[in-house]
């Protein structure tokens, strides 16, 4: 039986009843529930009750108290809950005032429920990824086996783990490079009846040719130039254990032949020895590429790729898996800042949003690099989106914001950079490699 979500929790503050009827019959349209009140001072005795909300909805202008105070009065009292500021009476320098108080968006009156909707959603998943970002531990980012998430995906593998570690057979886990194929095999192994016995990871890739075999399977002495000594090869190391297969597919073909005969009969044969040797290894395979391609290709056998794919474990690309993204960047920042005895980073709501709707192509290897290079080269600061690579700040997310008009992009843009120097039109105007008085003409303008 699933547990009920709690519905999301909306204070609607305005001084005009007719507003605050029209916009609470919207937004209870869409599910949210939604309580109202007619100033600052009702609003304050409703956030100090036990009710809980994760946005307010404020209006700039009002009797007595402004909208612009209750921002103040949220941000310093209710770090948790979002805010969001209306106006029917709009100037720049109000915007950048409620950007700088803490307000996420600013939406001109009138508009349409449409609009209103789109602001409300992108605050909610602004204050979605911040809450994922800085959970409890306890609720957070609680590690199987090293592997950090919790998205619907990433809990797909789990399920996956759990069902094969009680079983011997043959495991094939696919993915892109990064997303943490090892890791998966080894959750596999430790979480099974073998975990007590080697766990003996090889990249198949970096064995040179005329080496592999020797070093999968051993060699005696003597068995060619070179071979002084015995060596006892990986599978003959994981013996009672298990093996993984790192790469499978750069495998040569003479070298699946040899492998195809240990998945078949559990023995290894010594290079230099005419005497089969029994080995009891789960064995473990992974790649970054399509194999069943591969083999329609000629380039992989077709009964090696049956043999090992037996059970196949999907390992999903960061990209798919949402708000795990920002549970590793907390963990690795946590993580990698205690290794090198620095204070943990923390991250902005916008340089947070932008690490979401990077592509992340690299995958976790990829976010794990980057995090350790803002550990080491920062001091502990807030990492804002000016401190990410071009790569991460100029990458717009599908469907955001798109219905704008060149003008409204441009005013948004205006109020961005006079909010990031703090009203300074001298400063903004140089950021904008325009001169003040074109500058005041923009602001000026009702559209620009």
């Amino acid at each position: 039986m699933k547990t009920k979500q709690p519905q999301t929790g909306l204070l609607v503050v305005d001084d005009s009843p007719d507003t605050l009827e029209v916009l609470q019959r919207a937004l209870k349209a869409c599910g949210y529930l939604v309580l109202t009140a007619t100033g600052v001072a009702a609003a304050v005795e409703l956030l100090e009750q036990a009710e809980h909300f994760d946005l307010v909805i404020t209006d700039l202008k009002m009797p007595k108290v402004s909208g612009l105070d209750l921002v103040r009065h949220v941000r310093s009292n209710h770090p948790d809950t979002a805010v969001m500021m209306i106006t029917g009476h709009a100037t720049i320098e109000s915007a950048v005032e409620a950007v700088k108080m803490g307000a996420e968006e600013y939406l001109t009156k009138p508009f349409t429920n449409a609009e209103l909707l789109d602001s409300v959603g992108r605050v909610l998943s602004k204050l979605r990824d911040r809450r994922a970002a800085h959970a409890s531990p306890a609720l957070r980012d609680v590690p199987h086996h090293g592997i950090v998430g919790q998205s619907p995906a990433i809990k797909e593998v789990f399920n996956a783990v759990q069902k094969v570690a009680s079983s011997a057979a043959t495991v094939l886990i696919s993915g892109e490079s990064g997303v943490g194929k090892e890791l998966v095999a080894r959750a596999i192994h430790y979480s099974g009846p073998r975990a007590a016995a080697p766990f003996v990871a090889v990249n198949c890739g970096a064995i040179p040719e005329q080496l592999v075999e020797s070093e999968l399977f051993g060699h005696v002495k003597g068995a060619f130039t070179g071979a002084v000594e015995p060596r006892v090869g990986f599978f003959q190391t994981a013996h009672g254990g298990a093996i993984f297969l790192d790469e499978i597919s750069e495998l040569s073909a003479a070298t699946q032949v040899k492998l195809l005969r240990v998945l078949q009969d559990r023995k290894v044969l010594v290079v230099g020895s005419s005497q089969p040797r029994e080995v009891d290894v789960q064995i473990m395979a992974a790649t970054n590429k399509d194999l069943a391609t591969l083999v329609q290709q000629g380039q992989f056998r077709d009964d090696l790729f049956f043999r090992v794919s037996v059970i196949n474990i999907e390992v999903p690309p960061l990209r798919e898996r949402g708000d795990d993204i920002l549970l590793l960047t907390n963990h690795l920042a946590t993580k990698l800042a205690r290794a090198a005895g620095k204070q943990p980073l923390s991250f902005s709501n916008d340089a947070l949003e932008a690490l979401k709707g990077y592509g992340w192509p690299g995958n976790v290897r990829e976010l794990e690099n980057f995090v350790q290079r803002l550990v080491v080269m920062g001091n502990g600061q807030t990492i804002e989106v000016a401190d990410l690579p071009a790569a991460m700040r100029f990458r717009l997310n599908p469907g955001q914001r798109l219905r704008r008009t060149l003008a409204e992009v441009e005013r948004s843009y205006i109020e961005d950079v006079l909010a990031s120097v703090s009203g300074n039109k001298t400063k903004a105007a140089e950021l904008l490699d325009i001169d003040r008085k074109t500058l005041r003409e923009k602001l000026k303008s009702p559209t620009a």
